[in-house]
């Protein structure tokens, strides 16, 4: 299989974390809110590393999208703008999926339409951040 270009791998991750947040507004619109804000979560973290990737980092590890936008800042120190974005997006990782990271009940119970449009909300301003990075062709 041949060697694919940073550019290539990173359309590949973006295509995803657009289909991530698509995915997330589908499932708010079925009401299953803790996936909802996960896939947002997830759609936001993949955006991320699409930049690291379009700019040659081979070894994009971790699933804090805060920390990969620490990442990100050493390429391009405006992604301090979102860090803010990446914290709170954080917040979905583990407790929308797992019992044992809420103090009690389950993920779907505990989470609202308004914790998924939020969620939703924070993720599509990461992706339209990273988009504009990305077609800005300074990679």
């Amino acid at each position: 299989m041949p060697k694919k270009g940073p550019r290539a791998e990173a359309e590949r991750w973006f295509r995803q974390a657009e289909q991530d947040l698509k995915d997330a507004e589908y499932l708010e619109a079925g009401e299953r809110f803790h996936l909802a804000c996960f896939m947002s979560q997830q759609a936001a973290e993949k955006a991320i590393k699409a930049f690291l990737y379009a700019h040659g980092a081979e070894f994009v590890w971790g699933h804090s999208v805060a920390e990969l936008c620490e990442d990100a800042k050493d390429f391009d120190p405006s992604f301090a703008e979102v860090v803010s974005l990446g914290g709170a997006l954080d917040k979905y990782y583990v407790p929308t999926r797992y019992p044992n990271g809420l103090p009690g009940g389950i993920p779907a119970e505990a989470y609202t339409g308004d914790d998924a449009r939020m969620a939703i909300s924070l993720a599509r301003q990461v992706l339209e951040f990273v988009a504009r990075k990305l077609r800005s062709g300074k990679t």
